[in-house]
């Protein structure tokens, strides 16, 4: 075998990793980084453990009533970690206004907008993740609680949510 066959086929490897990769590690198919939220009762507070975030983002499952949601965090680069419900405040409505995470940038899954991780939960208004803001969460060293009546009020905007 020569060494253009070797090369090209050690290319074809390393590409091969990285598609694996992007899917799997990255966050870009639905449902990687999803955890699993059992025994919270409807109407209870979420408890997010800090030490698990990392910038790869985490969506937790919420059901209030008959209605799923989903709650995303991901550090950012400034160390902070940041918190949104995981649906568009323009798109919430249409069954695919949910957010994937590909690369540094969270992609709703309706118009396709793409929202910097840096930015979650710093803009409000537009398309973008409903932010969570401090008014709605409280946290201590290991654990960040957002209130289950700030989420019990918010789900009217996952009534039609992944549903498409």
């Amino acid at each position: 075998m020569g060494k253009s066959m070797r090369a090209l086929f050690l290319l074809a490897g390393i590409m091969a990793v990285l598609i694996i990769y992007n899917f799997m590690i990255k966050g870009s198919m639905v449902g990687v980084g999803k955890t699993e939220t059992d025994g919270i009762a409807p109407g209870e507070d979420l408890v997010i453990t800090k030490n698990e975030i990392t910038e790869i983002a985490k969506f937790y499952p919420y059901q209030f009533g008959n209605t799923k949601m989903e709650i995303v965090a991901v550090k950012a680069n400034d160390g902070t970690i940041r918190t949104a419900l995981n649906t568009c405040q323009v798109c919430y409505d249409s069954g695919r206004g949910y957010y994937v995470q590909e690369g540094n940038e969270l992609v709703c899954q309706n118009c396709r907008n793409r929202f910097q991780i840096e930015q979650v939960e710093k803009i409000k208004g537009g398309c973008n993740p409903v932010p969570i803001l401090q008014e709605n969460k409280t946290e201590d060293d290991s654990n960040i609680v957002i209130s289950g009546k700030f989420l019990a009020s918010s789900a009217e905007l996952f009534s039609n949510w992944h549903k498409e």
